[in-house]
């Protein structure tokens, strides 16, 4: 145990912290900016598996966050389902839509693939704005209730209708996602995912079904932004086509990008820094998509692997120091 504790003692602290942390911070709109944080990196962790582990540039992320979203908020507001029915059947209908997509979708490469997800996306921006009956139009949907408490034998009832109760439900479900990427990455398949974003010629001539391994990461990639999706609809109370628009995509493009693609931390990272600093920087609102374009220069040019990279060459420039000294 020891040994596994200091292995791990960096994980230990973060969770802790993660543990603590509603307990500390008690001001209600940076708990908010928080939660929400930690919302946006299960979707961030999830195009980092399609982006980064299976090199498909998917343009339709915010698609799927609102497949989800609408989804949550149709069956629990409109039809008056319990939400822990509503947000996995939600989820799965957005792993489904993926599925369908991503038969035709994925046997086109590149920048093909990119501009068929992008399609993708503004079909169904489209779709949330004008489907008056079903989604409300562009006025959106209103009045979504908060989860479902759960009745625990014993204890009573745990409710989700405090800042605090919410920012554990969204902690619970990215420690979810996460220990379901990490097992998955660092599985046989998550080693085939990386061949086939290396080399997908390759990878197909050592006997790597390419196609089955790109579908299989698209659709859980968009089972997970969906369930993302649906806990927002949940939390915030309301949506709008706005959720399943081009800036939604980017934003989680972002997170994945200067966090550090192909890692688990980077996409936590990026979704946890950047939406807390946009806050602080709220006199450069006019000027936010030039500050993030040139971070995205400086990354994409000196730190090809986000934050993530930037740490791991310090921490290796240190250690080669002491080695030296």
């Amino acid at each position: 145990m020891m040994k596994w504790l200091k292995a791990n003692w960096f994980y230990v602290v973060v969770l802790v912290a993660a543990l603590v942390l509603p307990l500390v911070i008690t001001n209600r709109y940076y708990s908010q900016v928080i939660t929400m944080s930690l919302l946006f990196a299960i979707g961030a962790l999830s195009l980092n598996l399609i982006l980064g582990f299976t090199g498909q540039a998917s343009l339709a992320h915010g698609g799927f966050f609102a497949i989800g979203a609408y989804g949550v908020a149709i069956l629990t507001y409109t039809l008056g389902w319990n939400f822990w029915l509503a947000l996995p059947v939600s989820a799965l209908l957005s792993g489904l839509i993926g599925f369908l997509v991503g038969l035709p979708a994925l046997r086109t490469r590149g920048a093909y693939f990119a501009i068929t997800t992008l399609c993708l996306s503004e079909i169904i921006y489209l779709v949330a704005g004008n489907w008056m009956e079903l989604t409300g139009g562009h006025n959106g949907i209103v009045g979504i209730p908060v989860p479902s408490p759960i009745s625990i034998p014993g204890l009573g009832q745990l409710k989700f209708d405090s800042q605090i109760s919410q920012y554990y439900l969204v902690l619970f479900f990215l420690l979810f996602t996460l220990f379901v990427m990490y097992r998955l990455t660092k599985s046989l398949r998550g080693m085939t995912f990386l061949a086939t974003a290396i080399n997908e010629d390759l990878s197909e001539a050592v006997g790597i079904n390419i196609f089955r391994t790109k579908l299989l990461s698209f659709v859980v990639s968009n089972f997970f932004v969906g369930l993302a999706g649906g806990i927002y609809a949940s939390l915030i109370g309301s949506i709008s086509p706005s959720v399943a628009s081009v800036a939604m995509t980017f934003n989680f493009l972002m997170y994945v990008l200067l966090g550090g693609i192909t890692t688990l931390a980077g996409p936590i990272i990026g979704a946890f820094i950047i939406p807390v600093l946009l806050e602080y920087l709220q006199f450069l609102q006019d000027y936010q998509m030039i500050l993030f374009g040139f971070l995205l220069i400086i990354v994409i040019v000196y730190f090809p692997s986000g934050f993530m990279g930037l740490y791991k060459n310090l921490s290796e420039k240190i250690k080669k120091s002491k080695v030296g000294a």
